[in-house]
């Protein structure tokens, strides 16, 4: 089923109950989604992006979700014409948790309110967060600690090279 198909049952299916699993045929970390490569979307709309969130500084961070915000503006804010994805690695991974408790970024004084509140408002409108599972373990950070709204994939790096296969565009903030 496409992207399509999926949001005109969407209407219909809010009003119903789900009973089961999560709606991923993979795994699951703690609550957070796990996608193979397979899970992957395809290319759907003419402008289908993954942004690539590795960077450290919390300004970069917010800059980057300020482009994605005009990116939709652009796009009049509709996800039958924009796909944007963001995938994080290494120490870009930060922003996307609720508590830094017991990380090596706990002494940092980020907003990880206003980095929640401005990724749950790009995500009404179909934006995807995909965190690199190497990084998790590499870090040996806990997935309860990441925002529920993630989606945990096997490798950043590679989700990005397999999305641009599918014809998705590369951004990266500067």
């Amino acid at each position: 089923m496409n992207r399509r198909e999926f949001l005109k049952l969407g209407a219909a299916a809010v009003s119903v109950p789900l009973v089961g699993g999560p709606a991923f045929a993979g795994q699951e970390k703690g609550k957070l989604p796990v996608l193979n490569f397979e899970d992957l979307p395809e290319k759907e709309t003419e402008d289908a992006v993954v942004y690539h969130c590795d960077f450290p500084q919390e300004d970069r961070f917010h800059a980057m979700l300020t482009n994605i915000r005009n990116h939709l503006a652009a796009n009049d804010f509709d996800p039958f014409k924009v796909k944007i994805i963001i995938v994080a690695n290494g120490v870009g991974v930060k922003f996307f948790m609720k508590t830094h408790k017991g990380t090596r970024w706990e002494k940092e004084k980020i907003d990880l309110k206003r980095a929640e509140e401005r990724l749950s408002y790009l995500a009404q409108f179909e934006v995807d967060y995909y965190i690199c599972d190497f990084t998790i373990k590499g870090l040996k950070l806990k997935y309860e600690n990441f925002f529920d709204f993630v989606k945990i994939v096997p490798s950043g790096v590679a989700t990005i090279g397999r999305l641009q296969q599918k014809g998705f565009g590369y951004i990266k903030v500067l």
